[in-house]
């Protein structure tokens, strides 16, 4: 299983990153493939590729900011999340999309 996802925040510095890690953290620890593009105040970094969007089973983003150039994640499965329950709840967040995905393939 592969999914995306993009972090933004309102001040773009600390929460963006934040949220990567723990998505990052809790998809290596739910054994799911990820990619994070952080969209913070230095611009977009570890930007998705078409492929990456692609080959993805379900799209993160992070609701507290508008994302750019979300027209990419048509046709995806796409949760929207806060900032903070990306920080906090990152591995409940996996097993639903986990759950939904597996639900969704069966």
């Amino acid at each position: 299983m592969k999914i995306i996802a993009v972090t933004s925040c309102p001040s773009g510095v600390a929460h963006t990153y934040m949220a990567a890690e723990a998505i990052e953290k809790a998809a290596k620890a739910a054994d799911i493939e990820v990619k994070v593009e952080t969209q913070g105040s230095i611009g977009i970094e570890n930007e998705l590729t078409a492929s990456d969007v692609a080959e993805a089973d379900a799209v993160i983003l992070t609701k507290d900011m508008d994302i750019k150039n979300t027209d990419r994640f048509k046709n995806k499965t796409i949760v929207k999340v806060s900032i903070g329950d990306a920080i906090k709840k990152a591995p409940a967040i996996m097993q639903k999309i986990k759950e939904h995905v597996e639900k969704k393939n069966s």
